[in-house]
């Protein structure tokens, strides 16, 4: 028989495939499986053609091709397809046998699938993997997490086929069970966020600067030089000056309704659940449902007015220079919730989450990369407690110096009638985080006064009491409930 593999894949479409002829162009021996026969077969004679990819034409057969512990990675749907694949598997694997799910599944599903196959003696790993096609490719950023005794056995191959930065793999183990895939829907929470936030500058220069597209173009690889270095940006750039054959902008061809896959909104529910104040990723999961009601929206424009002009009046390239800062600082504020709904999910899991390793994972190979991430990790380098991104140094200073534009682009944006909601809820959060004292105690009177609610006075904290406010009700209260 020919070499066993050190690996085996299930899924052939073209992340898979991808992943796939990047383990082979690392030395590892692949075995491909698909659950439609024929796709492995034309893989094997097109793609994978000259490689030392194998090919399965069962599960059964898979299985016996493969070294021990055997290794079988995923990349198939979420949802009940993991789950059917898994119950195909177990009855063909021994103890110590590994399964990986590199698909987008939720986390609470791959915390289940952990707890159950460990009973069965299976090691279940599920790992977030970012980059889209060209990352399986060439590198991906890849965010495992699980069972923790997987992580030998896996490092290596995971470790060889990722992207790396500053000479160190953009991948290490997250943490154990749903760590992983919770990271990874926080990494594209934080995706849904920087792209909201690009198009709102996008908005901002061409509604209210009136400028053309080649225009936008070279401000973003202007931008792209400095701070805001980014995937994100630069490829921005590129779609800004795409033509189509007619010679014409294509972007400005596209219809404006924006789908979404659920990572963003998985992770605005996460972060209503866990009680954090998750603003600006939620604000562009809405942004995306708000783009989506296009016929609604054309009625509303012939009936609904706004102010007489939506062009900046003032010092034109003063006020794009406003808009780069005012998006860095709105970026800041994004991956600052973000890592702090990590760290709330971090204490309630258990989970042993490192913020700077996973800034490192983020910092190549993924879609969110960018040199802004190396910051990141330094601040958590510093100080591994760090309770906020805002409260490191560099943080607080990159707000500092943008803070004035900020302001005057939030306030420009409502005063011409050009929506930024994701500029401006970063810059309402800012506001509160820094507030000292919030109105919430007028608040907890108005839960007190019509539901008995019960509220704690500055004086006596932890202590819950109780005002018969109109001297009609009575003095029992409610049970103290968070809501």
């Amino acid at each position: 028989m020919s070499e066993k593999a050190d690996i085996a894949l299930i899924g052939l479409a073209v992340m898979g495939q991808n992943l796939i002829l990047n383990m082979n162009d690392h030395g590892f021996v692949v075995c491909a499986y698909n659950r439609t026969t024929e796709k492995v077969d034309q893989f094997l004679n097109n793609e994978a053609k000259g490689t030392k990819v194998i090919g399965a034409k069962s599960l059964e057969d898979m299985v016996a091709k493969l070294k021990k512990p055997r290794r079988v990675m995923m990349l198939v749907k979420a949802g009940s397809a993991v789950d059917d694949f898994i119950a195909k598997l177990v009855p063909l694997l021994e103890k110590g046998d590994i399964i990986i799910d590199g698909g987008n599944s939720e986390y609470q599903d791959t915390q289940r699938r952990t707890k159950s196959l460990a009973e069965k003696g299976i090691l279940f790993v599920g790992s977030g993997v970012s980059g889209g096609e060209e990352g399986a490719r060439y590198g991906p950023s890849l965010m495992p997490g699980g069972n923790p005794a997987a992580w030998p056995y896996i490092k290596n191959i995971f470790q060889s086929i990722a992207a790396t930065a500053n000479n160190e793999p953009c991948c290490d183990w997250v943490g154990e069970d749903g760590a992983g895939h919770f990271v990874k829907m926080v990494h594209n929470g934080i995706e849904y966020g920087d792209m909201q936030l690009i198009c709102e500058a996008y908005h901002l220069m061409k509604s209210a600067l009136g400028m053309d597209n080649e225009e936008m173009s070279k401000v973003f690889e202007e931008w792209n030089k400095g701070e805001l270095d980014s995937f994100l940006i630069e490829i921005t750039k590129d779609i800004l000056k795409y033509k189509d054959t007619d010679g014409k902008f294509l972007v400005e061809k596209i219809r404006d309704s924006a789908g979404q896959k659920g990572t963003g909104k998985w992770t605005a529910i996460s972060a209503l659940d866990y009680g954090i104040p998750v603003t600006l990723i939620g604000e562009s999961v809405f942004s995306r449902c708000l783009s989506s009601l296009l016929d609604e929206r054309a009625q509303a424009s012939k009936v609904l007015s706004g102010p007489p002009t939506s062009k900046y009046q003032g010092d034109k390239k003063e006020f794009l220079e406003d808009i780069r800062k005012a998006l860095y600082a709105s970026k800041i504020i994004s991956y600052a919730q973000g890592f702090m709904l990590m760290r709330e999910a971090a204490k309630i899991h258990k989970w042993n989450l490192n913020y700077g390793g996973i800034a490192l994972m983020w910092r190549g190979g993924c879609i969110i990369r960018s040199v802004f991430l190396g910051n990141i990790k330094s601040a958590f380098d510093k100080n591994a407690k760090l309770a906020n991104l805002l409260l490191d140094p560099f943080f607080t200073n990159a707000i500092q110096s943008s803070q004035a534009s900020w302001r005057k682009v939030v306030a420009a944006s409502a005063t011409l009638g050009i929506p930024t909601p994701a500029f401006s809820t970063a810059l309402a959060f800012y506001d509160g985080y820094r507030s000292a004292r919030l109105p919430a105690n007028l608040l907890q009177a108005q839960r007190d006064y019509f539901g008995a609610h019960t509220y704690e006075l500055l004086t006596a904290p932890g202590k819950y009491v109780h005002t018969n406010w109109t001297g009609k009700g009575g003095n029992t209260s409610a049970s103290t409930y968070d809501a």
